[in-house]
C-alpha cells in the first residue's frame, strides 16, 4: 500500500469502510459515508481498537490502512470536531 500524502488528502469524498476482525475472521462491518472525514471519525471514536486494526477506507483510488486513518484524525488538516477523550 502506498504513503498518502497526508498534506494533499482529500477529506470531502465519498468512502467506504470495511472492518474484520482478524482473530475470529467474523463477517466483515460494511459502512458507506458522504465524506472520508466522517469514515475516519466513525472508525477511530467507535470502533472498538482490535477491530480498527482490522479496518480498510477506501476513497476514489485511495485505501487507507489503521495507521493512516489514525495519522489522517489526528493530522492539523482533519476538518471536523474531534471527541474530546479517546
Amino acid at each position: 500500500m502506498d504513503h498518502i500524502r497526508l498534506e494533499e488528502f482529500d477529506y470531502s469524498g465519498s468512502a467506504e469502510l470495511f472492518a474484520l476482525k482478524r482473530k475470529k475472521y467474523g463477517p466483515v462491518t460494511y459502512r458507506r459515508f458522504e465524506t472520508a472525514a466522517e469514515a475516519i471519525r466513525y472508525a477511530v471514536e467507535d470502533l472498538s481498537r482490535p477491530l480498527l486494526e482490522g479496518t480498510v477506507i477506501e476513497t476514489g483510488a485511495e485505501r487507507l490502512d489503521a495507521r493512516t486513518i489514525r495519522e489522517l484524525y489526528c493530522g492539523a488538516r482533519y476538518p471536523l470536531k474531534r471527541a474530546a477523550t479517546l
